[in-house]
């Protein structure tokens, strides 16, 4: 090839350089800006909490947070029920009323679910959806409500947030009641995923992920918890799905999804003083049932029940055999339990 060929050839060359370094521009600026042209519109018919509340619904205010809670029962000890992730108060219809009997029994809506308030984040304060923030919710609406010592019951995601707050303060933990608790799962949630989450324009167009997660992975989740199928009624998927109703339901969700990280406990366990419980379901597919095996052997002293024909819900597929289990441990932690109703007292309207 002579001196021109070759000059041509390097000229092409150059050429393409330039067209690849300015696609790969191109395409570099579209990540960074193109996120912020999407406008992330509210999803269309949603309702106040309020609207969606049932007659038995209570709000209260704590620490800026607006939240839904229910209660039934009076007297010691108090029993406090904290959901999984995607549920909310209704995971605990069943067991509320019987619960009661024991003692003031209360079940609320964590940030990020059910009829709870979901503010959006200003500046640097605390962010409310993480987990850390909602062990210390726990505790600040015990004081609101005048609640000093608790039997906390945590399914799932609430198992973390129980078994966290225990850790943090024990003198206000009379008894640990882990229901398929998610301790276990949270180790095997890869560290990049959430460092994606905080990348500016994935977190700006969040919301918009939220909603397929909820209701394609929601979906399959809601599933996956019942061993049983056939317990899933087309009234039980209705109560699940019904708080998807709720104003800013996705910008909750993707809060949660983005805040999720491994709480200290999950690495302390060992630590844990109070009296525990560990229930699980024998054919949980969410958080395996050797899961819990795990969990009961690691917390020192911790009891350990497995619930045969049951899968991540005991209190939805086997209230019965479930709530023999929180019976027996609550009269171990409060020999003398309460033993009538009664409805506890009011937050705000």
């Amino acid at each position: 090839m002579g001196a021109q060929g070759k000059g041509g050839a390097m000229e092409r060359g150059s050429r393409m350089s330039i067209k690849l370094l300015l696609g790969a521009g191109l395409l570099l600026l579209a990540l960074l800006v193109g996120p912020y042209l999407i406008p992330v519109r509210p999803p269309k018919e949603t309702r106040s909490p309020e609207e969606l509340a049932d007659p038995d619904s209570r709000f209260v205010q704590v620490d800026g947070l607006h939240i839904h809670y229910k209660e039934m029962g009076q007297g010691e000890p108090a029993i406090i029920l904290l959901h999984g992730f995607g549920a909310s108060t209704f995971s605990w219809r069943r067991v509320l009323a019987p619960l009661s009997r024991l003692g003031r029994t209360l079940a609320y809506d964590r940030p990020g679910f059910g009829l709870t308030h979901r503010p959006r984040l200003q500046g640097q304060g605390e962010n409310p959806y993480s987990l850390e923030a909602q062990s210390r919710l726990l505790f600040q609406l015990m004081d609101r409500l005048g609640i000093q010592r608790a039997v906390l019951v945590g399914n799932s995601m609430g198992g973390v947030v129980a078994a966290q707050a225990a850790l943090t303060h024990p003198e206000r933990v009379a008894g640990l009641v882990l229901v398929d608790a998610a301790i276990h799962l949270l180790r095997h949630i890869p560290g990049w995923l959430h460092r994606v989450t905080r990348i500016p324009q994935v977190d700006r167009l969040g919301p918009l992920l939220a909603r397929p997660i909820a209701h394609i992975g929601g979906q399959r989740l809601l599933l996956s918890s019942w061993h049983n199928r056939e317990r899933l009624t087309p009234e039980v998927w209705e109560g699940y799905m019904r708080v998807l109703a709720a104003e800013n339901w996705d910008y909750g969700l993707w809060q949660t999804l983005r805040t999720r990280g491994k709480p200290e406990v999950v690495h302390r366990l060992g630590e844990l003083r109070v009296p525990t419980l560990v229930i699980t379901g024998e054919h949980d597919a969410v958080a395996p049932t050797a899961h819990s095996l795990r969990l009961a052997q690691e917390i020192p002293g911790a009891r350990l029940v497995v619930i045969p024909d049951c899968g991540h819900l005991p209190q939805e597929e086997q209230p019965e055999a479930f709530l023999q289990a929180v019976r027996q441990f609550v009269e171990t932690v409060s020999p003398h339990p309460t033993l009538d109703h009664g409805r506890g007292i009011p937050g705000d309207a």
